[in-house]
């Protein structure tokens, strides 16, 4: 008979026999490959088919992340006293397949317009906060902390190969179908999402205090994130880094199809080319982590991030030219982009007790990504009024200033994390 002491030293099973996590894993890797042609695709009928302006395009890009700067407090509690989190994300992938549904179908009308596109990316927006904030309490009940980096490296892996492929799907799906069918990628994706989430069943920790009031723990959460100089190092970073780059973000589909006059098809193929370097940095970024720390790993995705986006403004040439030097800036940024973020995920994870995550991850997302509407809006009114390529000049040294909060934090010293921190 096995000893009490074998039994706690059991190994743990390999995440690929972990039927929860693969379920999890799938829906994630789904919705997200779909997400990446609803990325160009939407901003490509409000240029291609609505004739959208600079500032228009930087509104479209603003409407989507508003939502998670006026709902992720209030949701990040409500999200915190539901026992089953799962349940919210299978409604948000719903509703999400039906406002996507809704633009194919306008355009089969001949009635798609930009306020319809408005409305439906700031609602898609407001049901990816009640998913995602789900997802951060939902995650970690289905694995083992031993193997969240593990399991971190895959999601981020499937995160990179969408980036890969999703792109360039989309642009030739675009060009071939028109833009409106191309979405109707993305409402398929996400029916499929919900369906794979139905399965994942796991016992979801609830901790939750129904006699604290909403507003308490609320401030708890904002109090904790803005407390401890490590999370407030990394949301420091992230928000300043997301402002600067959805300026960028805002008006590239218009930078590269109007000024640079490349097709949606290219546009797509060198976006796709370009998250290559995504992959390999998902690949790669649990093991840099491990060998040379979490910090430093951070400061260093931070850096190959943001960097490269100072050479954007000076693309020229001929087609092949531009193209070759949009992808080398994707590649490196992409890499960039997921040595930061795997491994700023999984310091997060490692340090915020189960109880408390949904809070302050929607206080975390305030900041976070709330600067983002501001940022794509402003990128956008400044591209009309001192022209495109000042605009990226400015908002690309902007994102590379923001490795200064984790320089000034403890994080770039931090090379593992053994115990959540005392919050």
């Amino acid at each position: 008979m096995a000893s009490a002491e074998g039994l706690l030293q059991r190994p743990l099973p390999p995440l690929r026999r972990q039927s929860a996590f693969l379920r999890l894993w799938a829906s994630v890797s789904v919705s997200v490959f779909g997400d990446q042609i609803s990325a160009l695709a939407i901003p490509l009928a409000a240029v291609l088919m609505l004739h959208a302006t600079a500032t228009e395009m930087g509104l479209l890009t603003a409407l989507f992340w508003l939502p998670h700067l006026v709902f992720s407090l209030p949701v990040g509690v409500w999200v915190d006293a539901r026992p089953v989190k799962r349940r919210v994300m299978v409604v948000a992938d719903v509703g999400r397949a039906a406002l996507l549904a809704s633009i194919p179908l306008a355009a089969a009308f001949d009635a798609l317009s930009l306020e319809q596109l408005y409305v439906v990316v700031f609602l898609v927006g407001s049901c990816a906060v009640f998913f995602d904030l789900s997802y951060s309490s939902f995650f970690t009940a289905t694995v083992p902390r031993e193997q969240v980096l593990a399991a971190n490296g895959r999601l981020s892996t499937s995160r990179a190969v969408a980036y890969v492929a999703g792109p360039s799907l989309a642009g030739v799906l675009v060009q071939v179908l028109t833009a409106p069918l191309a979405i109707l990628a993305d409402a398929v994706s996400f029916v499929a999402s919900a369906l794979f989430l139905r399965g994942a069943r796991v016992d979801e920790p609830f901790h939750e205090s129904r006699g604290v009031s909403a507003l308490l723990r609320t401030k708890e959460g904002i109090r904790i994130l803005m407390r401890h100089p490590l999370l407030r190092g990394s949301v420091g970073c992230a928000s300043t880094v997301n402002f600067f780059t959805f300026m960028i973000a805002a008006v590239y589909v218009l930078y590269a199809s109007s000024t640079l006059d490349l097709s949606a098809g290219v546009i797509g193929i060198t976006l796709g080319v370009g998250a290559v370097g995504a992959l390999v940095g998902a690949l790669v970024a649990p093991r840099i982590g491990r060998r040379i720390g979490l910090g430093p790993t951070i400061v260093l995705g931070c850096l190959l991030f943001s960097g490269p986006l100072v050479v954007l403004p000076f693309a020229a040439g001929s087609t092949v030219e531009k193209a070759a030097i949009l992808s080398a800036i994707e590649f490196v940024s992409g890499f960039g982009v997921m040595l930061f973020d795997t491994n700023s995920n999984s310091m997060t994870a490692l340090a915020v007790p189960q109880r408390l995550r949904a809070r302050i991850a929607g206080a975390s997302r305030v900041f976070n990504y709330g600067t983002r509407p501001f940022g794509a809006l402003i990128g956008g009114v400044l591209a009309g009024a001192i022209g495109i390529r000042p605009m990226l000049l400015l908002a690309a040294f902007g994102a590379v200033s923001s490795v200064i909060w984790l320089l000034a934090s403890p994080i770039a010293g931090t090379r593992e994390l053994a115990a959540e921190l005392d919050l």
